[in-house]
């Protein structure tokens, strides 16, 4: 969770220069992007290479309805994070439409993500415990005091199995893979389409139900 109108990345690429080539960061234009470009540059890391399409359906999980992402917002984003070298994409054609763009970081964007993540992280931890207690607190006293001891339980319950959930979620996320049906590529990130041959990719999850409704 990144707050905050910008991030300053100055101290980041500083850092950088002394332990990399200089030349890979030659093209980065500025030193201070928002907190939903740094998302962007997070969601496409993890992914490995992602379309746009496949992008704003990732985001939009990632907010959890708080927010939703729209074309018209990400896709400006992609093409001014790709001029300014923190990005990249190839061309990836689809039977079912037109070719499409697959985005992946270059090196000059994956070490700067890593860098400000790395220094960050027990704070970023940290932050979001403190939300969730302050969140928390908020919920339970907007009820009744008769029912809030009820509900408090409900909480703790309700955190403990998101905390759960996110332990057992980080291998499977830093493990992913499938093949396409098509073409047979191995694909290390989830996606709705394959980035080699553009075909439809059907998680188990959605194979299984769309048998169990036939």
């Amino acid at each position: 969770m990144w707050l905050g109108k910008f991030l300053n990345l100055e101290e980041d690429l500083d850092e950088l220069k002394d332990k990399i080539k200089q030349g890979i960061l030659n093209n980065i234009k500025r030193n201070k992007i928002t907190p939903l470009e740094f998302t962007i540059i997070e969601t496409i890391f993890n992914s490995k290479e992602l379309s746009g399409y496949d992008l704003i359906l990732n985001l939009n999980r990632h907010f959890a309805g708080t927010w939703e992402a729209q074309s018209g917002t990400i896709y400006p984003i992609l093409s001014k994070l790709k001029k300014e070298n923190f990005l990249k994409f190839r061309p990836v054609k689809s039977p079912i439409g037109p070719i499409r763009k697959v985005y992946s970081l270059t090196e000059a964007g994956e070490q700067i993500l890593k860098v400000k993540v790395n220094k960050n992280f027990k704070d970023q931890l940290r932050f979001i415990e403190n939300f969730l207690v302050e969140l928390s607190s908020i919920y339970i006293q907007s009820f009744p005091k008769n029912d809030r001891n009820q509900r408090m339980e409900e909480v703790k319950n309700s955190l403990k199995e998101i905390i759960e959930n996110a332990v057992k979620k980080i291998p499977t996320t830093l493990d992913f893979k499938t093949r396409c049906s098509e073409c047979g590529a191995e694909i290390n990130r989830q996606a709705s389409y394959c980035p080699i041959c553009g075909s439809p990719i059907i998680s188990k999850e959605k194979n299984n139900k769309h048998q169990s409704t036939e």
